[in-house]
């Protein structure tokens, strides 16, 4: 059977069926990570193979590339959502797979994961670099932000950790002569911050008010104009005294190169920022500041590590320029100091080349990508558009360092530009497939291979005329419902009016970019306020059943600074944005214009693509969870810091900026949920508003004020549900929706107990309050001591969702929540098994199958041959071939050894049989297919199909699948060879298949 399977593979791969592309229907049970890619295709040294990641399907794809084309050589399972892979040697691939939160180390020759290593949560890149002789393997991880170093020649050596001072440390170089290594940090800022302005009353006591402080530039003046004395453009007159005045808001300042922290508007607040009046004016330390660090640089002899500054927002991809050593990171700038839509329009965001020299990193040369654009104005025609490269993510040179590579995730093409970062010519573009997320060249510098994400093809580039050659597809399993919609999160030519931007570019894979926008428009007109929505029947929070008065105000057009929101799990849980303002997604449809630029917007049916696509965004694993996804009881907050509040009580607490204790989140949502304690102002629990498991408020509605018994506000005309409003945030906007709080752990890194920050905007709606422990801190929560602080800051760290206790309709202070779209803790978690197995590890997987919480898969090499399994519970496992018996575990724990490693990995609920044993889901199991077919991963191609040898299904290639064949050609479509007709060429392609050697 083995031989007959490498013959048929060979025949049809000579025929180029092998690695055709699926026409499969996608398997519905699909969890959508939208993981992107950092280093996701890489060429072996010796350059006759080819490597990329297939993130959709969980494997490493491998093609052999001597014909100057990719042709598919082989696929290997790795762990969940695998976005890096990098060569060690030409035989040895290492994997980096972000939601297992694993590396795989992967043999070529054998076409297996021979180890898998443990990393810290959110691993992103992996490089290799040290002296000659003792090289080792850097791994960085984004949330943990540390880059981990492990041995390539002794695994089992702990790996150490070197701490990076900066947001999601992620694309990784190394220099030219491997001593050093560089990280570039995503998320690493723009030297902006916010100050506190507004203020409903005194349940906030941070941030002090320092926008409305009369001895500010504005003495007062609260919103400040933003052009010299007057507004531009001119406040309405509608909005003017009397009805209604603009709400007190905060203001985002930012930092110039003489260190000076200036509005839009030339104003400066430095004193207010980082000055010795700055403890009162904006309750800062004297000398706080920001970080700003943008690429780390790791000195391999003693792990030492320095840092370049201020080359722009998001840093999305590095590079090493081989001949000179120089470091090229390509990115965006946010420009979000410049307040209201009208202004932004279009031109929010500019797409950056930086290039550094180690040896003088204070002295960076910084380029705009898309030097043809003025942004004078918001529009240009769409063949202009077109020249524009937007969301770039990945960056090669040519070996002699003459010429550099850039592809634009969200403009689907690849620009060229020498070493400096200009482009060649100047309006150059290759258009390639869909979300190009990587790059790589051969041997030669001839052939340019570019992984296309979204379409699962690579692009073959011919660097001479920058023409493509072909395009080569690989399995997909991703569904339609998420290849339609996407690309209308980053479409940057087709949703843009320069070209260069798109929603992504905030909402940075459908998450957030960790700033905060003042998106007002001072032309605008007020929006009445949904009743709808104002539900809960409380006092502070609604209109009270039998009454005409409400505490609500409608929601006026200068709404002053807000975070991005996550858009993670928003769909069905209306309204939208941070005010409630939005009773659906179809309303979001004018951004395109008013802020994007682009002069149409979304047809219905698109906008309706888009919504489908964004209700599958699903929050990952949470990284503070216990494995079993339970509360921690004993959690370290490093990073997380007293706020003084306790400090002169009797006995004194902590004081301010001193580290919080170690925080236990069971105590944590005891305290959340107390009915007796009430937490918020001795009134209403926090449940009550941020229900249970997301956070958000409720969709329901009382029968009357403090009265048990609830019911479901039926949905709007577009589904639309009605979460719960509020009518006060204590800041700045009286009418704000009760927010999620599921992401609160990706919110940290600023503090104003600190000197230093990597971060300018913490939580509430504005980012004004800097911390978590700040919030639950403030005046109106009764919080007893520091312990409680950080019980409460433990919690919210691992508020994840699932798995929270559920609210009662009878429960006044514990109202029922909404659905939570979010991960199990345990879900990617890997243990392979080879010369050792990890019982322990496994019996715990095992536990939580059975408690119907996970599946589990097992893959590996058994008998020389790659076998799948999928556990079934009660200790039994089903494998990849029908004719198999149920293993139990001992018995498949016992066919792993040293030349037949298999790995465990834990996976979705409902997924097992699809990354297990049945890759296309058609219903023909893995081994089986691949037996007798070409491809395993194409359920057009199954034993029983004209497409296959085994045309009978018989699960043997034998003289009746000839007449099998003819007779399926003579009575229907058979397209064997894939040209697009069904003509007699195809009968002769299959037979002369058959007889080549395709046979028993």
């Amino acid at each position: 059977m083995n031989h007959r399977l490498i013959v048929a593979l060979g025949c049809l791969t000579g025929m180029g069926l092998a690695g055709s592309a699926a026409l499969a229907t996608p398997p519905s049970n699909f969890t959508n990570w939208e993981s992107p890619h950092v280093s996701p295709i890489a060429v072996t040294p010796d350059g006759t193979r080819l490597v990329a990641v297939n993130t959709a399907d969980a494997r490493l794809e491998v093609f052999t590339i001597t014909s100057g084309t990719p042709v598919k050589a082989g696929s290997i399972s790795v762990g969940l959502d695998p976005v890096t892979v990098r060569l060690n040697s030409n035989t040895e691939a290492w994997v980096v797979n972000h939601i297992s939160d694993t590396v795989s180390v992967v043999n070529l020759t054998t076409m297996t994961v021979t180890a898998t290593l443990k990393t810290a949560d959110e691993p992103w890149d992996v490089v290799f670099a040290g002296a000659v002789g003792s090289r080792k393997a850097y791994v960085s991880c984004g949330t943990t932000r540390v880059v981990m170093v492990f041995d390539p020649a002794n695994l089992a050596t702990t790996p150490i950790s070197i701490p990076i001072l900066g947001d999601m440390p992620r694309a990784m170089g190394v220099s030219p002569d491997g001593l050093t290594v560089y990280v570039a940090i995503f998320e690493s800022g723009n030297n902006t911050t916010i100050l506190g302005g507004g203020a409903m009353g005194t349940n906030i006591g941070f941030p002090p008010l320092a926008v409305n402080n009369a001895t500010g530039p504005y003495a007062g003046v609260n919103p400040p104009p933003n052009a010299g004395v007057i507004f531009s453009p001119p406040i309405a007159a509608q909005n003017t005294t009397p009805n209604p005045l603009p709400p007190k808001v905060s203001l985002i300042v930012r930092k110039n190169a003489a260190g000076q922290w200036m509005d839009d508007n030339a104003h400066n607040w430095t004193s207010f920022v980082s000055g010795a009046g700055a403890p009162t004016l904006s309750g800062r330390v004297t000398g706080w500041d920001l970080y700003d660090d943008d690429v780390a640089m790791i000195n391999t002899s003693n792990n030492a590590v320095t840092y370049v500054h201020g080359l722009m927002n998001l840093c999305m991809g590095l590079a090493v320029n081989p001949a000179t050593g120089r470091i090229a990171v390509i990115g965006t700038e946010a420009t979000n100091e410049v307040r209201f839509e009208p202004v932004l329009t279009g031109k929010f965001v500019r797409v950056k080349y930086a290039s550094v020299d180690p040896a003088a990193p204070t002295t960076p040369t910084i380029v705009d990508l898309n030097g043809h654009l003025n942004y004078t104005v918001s529009t240009i025609a769409q063949s202009e558009r077109d020249k524009s490269v937007g969301d770039p993510r990945g960056i090669t040179f040519n070996a002699s360092g003459t010429t550099a590579y850039v592809c634009g995730l969200g403009s689907n093409n690849v620009i060229v530009t020498d070493a400096s970062g200009t482009r060649t010519p100047a309006d150059n573009v290759i258009n390639v497939g869909q979300g190009p997320t990587g790059l790589a060249l051969d041997s030669s510098g001839a052939r340019l291979f570019v992984l296309n994400k979204f379409d699962a093809t690579i692009s073959t580039v011919d660097t001479t005329t920058r023409a493509v050659l072909s395009t080569t597809p690989f399995f997909d399993p991703t569904p339609a419902v998420i290849k339609v919609g996407r690309k209308h999160l980053y479409s940057t030519h087709k949703n843009s009016g320069l070209g260069q931007i798109a929603c992504a570019s905030c909402h940075i894979d459908g998450t957030i970019d960790r700033l905060s926008w003042d998106l007002g428009n001072p032309t605008g007109d007020p929006i009445a306020v949904s009743t709808a929505s104002r539900n809960l029947g409380q006092g502070l929070f609604g209109l009270e059943p039998g009454t005409t008065t409400t505490p609500y105000q409608p929601y006026h057009p200068m709404k002053g600074p807000m975070t991005t929101q996550t858009l993670q799990d928003i769909i069905a849980h209306e309204p939208f944005h941070w005010r409630g303002d939005k009773m659906g997604i179809e309303e979001f449809a004018p951004a395109f214009i008013g802020l994007q630029g682009n002069n149409v917007t979304l047809t219905a049916t698109e906008m309706q693509e888009f919504e489908d696509f964004l209700a599958t965004l699903t929050f990952p694993p949470n990284p503070y969870r216990n494995f079993d996804n339970t509360l921690p009881t004993a959690l370290p907050l490093p990073g997380h810091f007293a706020t003084g509040r306790f400090a002169t009580a009797s006995p004194p607490g902590l004081a301010a900026g001193a580290a919080l204790p170690i925080g236990n989140a069971v105590n944590g949502l005891a305290a959340y949920r107390s009915q007796a304690t009430r937490l918020d102002n001795n009134t209403f629990a926090c449940v009550t508003c941020h229900t249970l498991p997301t956070g958000e408020g409720t969709d329901m509605k009382q029968a009357g004020p403090l009265t048990p018994g609830y019911s479901i506000i039926a949905t709007g005309p577009n589904g639309e549900h009605h979460l719960q409003l509020v009518s006060t945030d204590g800041l700045t906007n009286v009418t704000m929706k009760t927010p999620q709080l599921r992401n609160e752990y990706k919110k940290v890194g600023y503090n104003a107990t600190q000197s230093r920050n990597t971060a300018g905007f913490g939580v509430l709606h504005d980012g004004s309050v800097d911390s978590i422990e700040r919030f639950v801190s403030e005046p109106v929560f009764n919080v007893a001591n520091d312990q409680m602080v950080a019980d409460l800051t433990a919690f919210i760290l691992a508020f994840s969702g699932s798995e929270l206790p559920a609210g009662s309709p009878s429960s006044p202070l514990e109202p029922p929540g909404t659905f939570s779209k979010d991960t199990h803790a345990s879900v990617g978690a890997q243990t392979t098994s080879a010369a050792t197995v990890d019982t322990t590890k496994i019996n715990q997987m095992i536990a939580l199958a059975d408690a119907n919480k996970v599946g589990i898969i097992a893959k590996g090499l058994v008998g020389g041959v790659q076998r799948g399994y999928k556990y079934n519970g009660a200790g039994l496992w089903k494998s990849d071939r029908s004719a198999d018996a149920l293993f139990t575990t001992a018995a498949l724990e016992g066919l792993a050894g040293a030349a037949s490693p298999i790995t465990f990995t834990v996976v979705v609920l409902g997924q097992q049989t699809r990354l297990g044993i049945d890759r296309d889901e058609d219903g023909w199991l893995d081994f089986d297919e691949r037996s007798v077919c070409a491809d395993s991963a194409d359920a057009a191609v199954h034993p029983g199909s004209p497409l296959c040898l085994d045309v009978d299904g018989d699960l043997a290639i034998t003289v009746n699948d000839i007449f099998a064949f003819i007779s399926a050609w003579f009575a229907g479509p058979a397209d064997y060879n894939r040209s697009g007709t069904t003509d007699v060429q195809d009968l002769f392609d299959f037979l002369g298949a058959w007889f080549n050697g395709c046979s028993n």
